[in-house]
């Protein structure tokens, strides 16, 4: 295997005329957009026609970009109560498929998409694909889930669109994701960056890496640090790239990091972002840490506007040194429904993440948060895989290791955490969404 080159990628890379435009440019068409959409939902989402009636705002007082800050915030909450296609904005024939959320508890979120929405998906996930350096001539082995989630499907639809291979395999089945990934010559593969580390470990159990043709990964769907990218790069010898999307908007598509990794590019032609102070609603500076709020500017069966997606980041307008203009957003800090309050202390999980990779080999980063309430009182435990040669060596050693952890963590997250140490493989491997925290005082 061998990762794509710089020299290599500069000069397979196609990059959309679209994606370099000046920002007013970019601004003249999400205008347009934005107007058509207002109109849209104001004429055929009762919803929506209620909520800017109780805002005093019609259609003609939006008349471009600038006017985005006089329109409502959807929530998740308001998608699941107009459950199932209350927020439909076309005809039910208009309609060619769903997609959404698993809906392992409560009520699932389901989008519908009229052909128009597929294609314009396939497209923003082509462009990214070839963000990574992805043409026509590579396979790409899928292990996303398949089914509602948009995972799966999202990219398939996205390898089609750039005209390359794709290898739907879903997720599960380790062992056999590892002889396909081998025996159909697979040059990239898209899954959770938590079961990419999995996969990568596995792998290299196995012995099968100097077989294998993958030169990149496309990882997203739970937050990841760099930290965590480069390790996952370290054992495969490949790139690593950040994919970013959710379901209510269209699934992964909505934003991914070039080669240079300085940011998440948004498609800000199709997807329109800001970034709020989740407490007052108010617009951030740029480069400022804030709530990421999304209007759809061109879906057609299911358009959003200002949805509050809950994840935590910042936004950089300047041009990229790939020569995109497209605006991108930093890694995610996290989410506010991710975000635990101890002793007073925002706590994410990716912070504690980033301080264990930090610490070397010693430490895995694999890591579960326990919150439990003793006494009145938060107590936070931390438990984190070692290597398997301390529970053999005299007891000293291991509870160095363990002081020198909570050392690390104390300083990475401003408070005092109890510090569990465990065997490798104790904690549950995830091949989806990876659970990081168990907060018992909400049982």
């Amino acid at each position: 295997m061998s990762k794509i080159e710089l020299k290599d990628w500069q000069e397979k890379i196609r990059t959309p005329e679209i994606e370099c435009i000046s920002r007013d440019e970019m601004a003249s068409i999400q205008s347009k957009r934005l107007v058509e959409v207002v109109n849209r939902v104001y004429d055929n989402v009762p919803f929506y026609h209620e909520k800017m009636k109780d805002l005093g705002v019609e259609p003609g007082d939006i008349k471009d970009i600038s006017d985005i800050n006089k329109l409502p915030f959807t929530t998740k909450e308001d998608i699941r109560n107009n459950y199932p296609f209350g927020l439909r904005a076309v005809p039910e024939e208009q309609v060619v498929r769903v997609q959404g959320t698993s809906g392992t508890t409560g009520k699932l979120t389901v989008i519908p998409y009229t052909q128009k929405d597929i294609d314009v998906w396939g497209e923003c996930l082509a462009r990214e694909l070839t963000m990574a350096g992805l043409t026509k001539e590579d396979r790409i082995h899928i292990c996303y889930g398949y089914g509602l989630f948009t995972g799966g499907m999202g990219l398939d639809i996205g390898v089609s669109k750039l005209g390359a291979t794709a290898i739907p395999m879903s997720s599960g089945n380790t062992k056999r994701q590892m002889m396909c990934m081998e025996d159909f010559g697979a040059t990239a593969f898209a899954c959770t960056p938590s079961y990419a580390l999995y996969l990568a470990e596995s792998l290299k159990e196995a012995g099968v890496i100097p077989r294998l043709k993958i030169k990149a990964g496309i990882h997203g769907a739970e937050p990841w640090t760099k930290a965590m990218r480069e390790k996952i790069e370290g054992i495969l010898g490949i790139n690593c790239f950040d994919i970013y999307g959710l379901c209510e908007i269209s699934g992964p598509g909505v934003a991914m990091d070039c080669i240079h990794h300085k940011g998440l590019h948004i498609q800000v032609d199709h997807f329109y972002p800001e970034i709020l102070d989740p407490g007052t609603g108010t617009a951030t500076k740029e480069g400022e840490y804030g709530e990421l709020v999304f209007t759809t500017l061109s879906k057609e069966a299911y358009p959003l506007l200002r949805y509050r997606t809950k994840d935590i980041t910042s936004i950089d307008y300047s041009r990229c040194d790939c020569g995109r203009t497209l605006p991108r957003i930093s890694t995610f800090k996290g989410r506010t429904d991710d975000m635990k309050v101890i002793r007073g202390v925002n706590v994410f999980p990716t912070q504690v993440e980033q301080a264990l990779v930090s610490m070397g080999g010693a430490v895995a980063p694999h890591y579960l948060l326990v919150v439990d309430r003793v006494n009145n009182l938060d107590v936070l435990t931390v438990m984190v895989e070692v290597d398997e040669s301390y529970f053999s060596d005299e007891i000293k050693k291991l509870d160095a290791l363990r002081d020198k952890v909570g050392k690390v963590l104390k300083q990475a997250l401003g408070i005092a955490v109890k510090v569990k140490l465990v065997e490798p493989k104790t904690i549950q491997r995830s091949e989806g969404k990876a659970t990081r925290v168990i907060d018992n005082r909400e049982i």
